[in-house]
């Protein structure tokens, strides 16, 4: 039971990096707007927040990484 509490967790932030990285790509976010709820706004603004500061952590990784090198456009 547990196991699978983790896996879902893990799946959630992985879509939630995913959703991160698009916005910061393409500048496409989801519409919170949309959501009627005060309080279910609330948590997903903070669970996309996750996924921002997830999303931020491996930029800065990547960044002062000897492995990774920015490629050219």
């Amino acid at each position: 039971m547990i196991a699978r509490l983790t896996h879902y967790a893990v799946d959630a932030v992985f879509v939630s990096t995913i959703l991160a990285g698009l916005k910061r790509t393409s500048g496409f976010t989801p519409n919170l707007g949309a959501i009627p709820d005060d309080t279910a706004r609330g948590l997903a603004q903070k669970y996309l927040g996750v996924g921002e500061w997830i999303f931020d952590v491996a930029q800065a990784t990547a960044v002062n990484s000897q492995y990774f090198v920015r490629g050219e456009k």
